[in-house]
């Protein structure tokens, strides 16, 4: 997996090296020599006995220098070029972590037989631990952690290798084993967080992990992992701009709701820009710009999308998300699943290559994995304009999927072009998808869809406008399936048409509009049982 820093071509080729036992980076200053503290209040952890050789665990020296920059009233941690092999770092409040070009944090391999050679202890989450996954749960367990902070910044441009973290499932490190360590960062209720321009590398089950962070930048990241990448879990004002994320075993940038804080917390005020998400990269090649892609053969999820959700408890309010880039995933994915409100959502400018599955999934469902008595969320006025996606996978079309009673509302999707291979079939036109109002919910969970353009169902004031799909051979499905909805427009669809199939059809439809679509006659439709036009 070789990274890519100023010098850093030839990466595992010294990390061999280094785990070798050959030395690699500058010597190490005597651990009882008094730590020197240079003008601006930088404190340089080799003052404070860190070596920096790939070989000594650096924990003790790191904490001992974030401490002395806490006590002084604040400052700057820095970590010259070196190679520091770490368990649990521990942030304080008024500290900047900062990784110098060349510097490597590599999380270091439990070892229970040895003192000291494991991640601090997972901290109890109870009553509330049954409601969200293990990850979600506990912070303490992370490589670089911080509970109750402010003020706090960890800058680049070095880098973080999580080497020794388990991925939570699967092979490797079982997460739940005391002394294991399953983060590259967490953070639990902070505010005033800085993350900028460093490089997380195999980042465990989250390179990030934000719980109740507010006033959160994430800025110009790299990360390149094999799990999630970034998650931002009921947090307030948050900022992720200029990242890049390879996660093909999980999601990239995720946005949560959970209710690991013990209460249901809205993520809101959120903003992701500029961003690049995909799952289709070699972990590592990402960060060494070859991006090389899996084989279409491998065993490789494919995930690497930006979504909201799967813990939604307490839904998403007031997030935009703009001029991002999504290739070899997942599309865009928007859940309550758990009792959440998601609420004045807008998206545009999105380029999608090789898109897996839906490139736009609206999902409103009843897992309710929460307190007993929530009642279920909603899903209203979300804005979705100026994507563009080629897809890889032409059975699974957008949607926009509701419950009985519990209906998506105020739904605009404008500006959208869409290619995939075609050859869908009459007997998937003929498919009648299930609920499955509690199944876990992702894209592919009501397998081959019975349109190819878009799905609706159980949901209402949908507007659909200049909204054009291309086909690369024949399908005979619909280009557009609309099943319980009402108060929907269509305006300028351009899509191919089977010779002998519907371009449109209505499944107890109410309040229909078509204007200017694939030579269509204009219509206002009161009510449609059934209707095919």
């Amino acid at each position: 997996m070789p990274l890519r820093s100023d010098s850093r071509r030839d990466f595992m080729k010294t990390a061999t090296a280094i785990f070798a036992g050959t030395a690699v980076g500058p010597t190490n200053t005597a651990i009882g020599k008094a730590p020197e503290v240079s003008s601006g209040l930088c404190f340089d952890v080799k003052s404070f006995g860190a070596a920096g050789d790939g070989k000594t665990i650096d924990t003790p020296a790191i904490n001992r220098a974030i401490s002395a920059a806490a006590q002084a009233g604040g400052g700057t941690v820095l970590l010259p070029a070196g190679w520091y092999l770490c368990y649990s770092i521990r942030l304080k409040s008024n500290v900047t972590l900062r990784l110098s070009a060349g510097s490597t944090i590599v999380a270091a391999e439990t070892d229970l037989k040895e003192p000291g050679h494991g991640y601090d202890a997972a901290e109890s989450n109870a009553p509330w631990e049954n409601y969200q996954d293990y990850g979600h749960n506990h912070w303490h367990n992370s490589l670089i952690w911080g509970d109750g902070l402010e003020n706090v910044a960890i800058c680049g441009p070095g880098l973080i290798w999580g080497k020794g973290l388990s991925r939570g499932e699967g092979p490797g490190p079982v997460a739940e084993q005391p002394g294991v360590g399953n983060k590259a960062i967490a953070l639990k209720n902070c505010r005033d967080v800085l993350l900028r321009d460093f490089s997380i590398l195999h980042g465990g089950h989250f390179g990030i992990l934000a719980t109740g962070v507010d006033n959160l930048t994430i800025d110009n990241l790299k990360i390149d992992t094999n799990r999630d990448g970034i998650d931002v879990d009921c947090c307030r004002n948050v900022r992720i701009s200029n990242c890049s994320v390879n996660s093909p075993w999980d999601d990239a940038i995720c946005l949560k709701s959970s209710f690991a804080l013990g209460y249901p917390r809205a993520t809101e005020m959120v903003t992701i820009t500029n961003c690049l998400v995909s799952g289709s990269f070699v972990e590592g090649t990402l960060l060494d710009a070859t991006f090389k892609r899996y084989p279409a053969n491998t065993d490789v999820d494919r995930n690497g999308r930006i979504k909201f959700g799967t813990e939604s408890n307490g839904g998403y309010k007031n997030i935009t998300i703009s001029n991002c880039v999504f290739d070899g995933c997942f599309g865009l994915t928007i859940l309550s699943v758990d009792g959440g409100a998601i609420e004045d959502v807008s998206i545009s400018n999105i380029t999608m290559r090789d898109t897996v599955g839906s490139p736009i999934f609206l999902r409103l469902g009843s897992r309710m994995r929460g307190p007993a008595g929530i009642p279920v969320g909603t899903i209203r006025r979300v804005n979705i304009s100026n994507l563009v996606s080629q897809s890889a996978q032409s059975q699974i079309c957008s949607m926009i999927v509701g419950i009985p009673d519990h209906r998506i509302e105020d739904v605009k999707i404008s500006d959208i072009l869409i290619q995939h291979a075609g050859g869908g079939t009459k007997q998937q036109a003929a498919i009648h998808i299930e609920e499955k109002e509690k199944t876990y919910p992702e894209p592919t969970m009501f397998g081959a869809t019975p349109a190819h353009g878009i799905l609706v169902r159980h949901a209402s004031g949908i507007e659909i406008s200049d909204y054009r799909v291309i086909t690369e051979s024949p399908d005979s499905r619909p280009s557009v399936l609309l099943d319980d909805v009402s108060q929907v427009a269509v305006y300028n669809l351009k899509s191919p048409k089977a010779a002998d199939g519907p371009l449109i059809v209505l499944h107890n439809v109410r309040e229909f509009t078509v204007e200017r679509s694939n030579g269509l006659a204009d219509a206002r439709i009161a009510n449609a049982t059934h209707r095919e036009l």
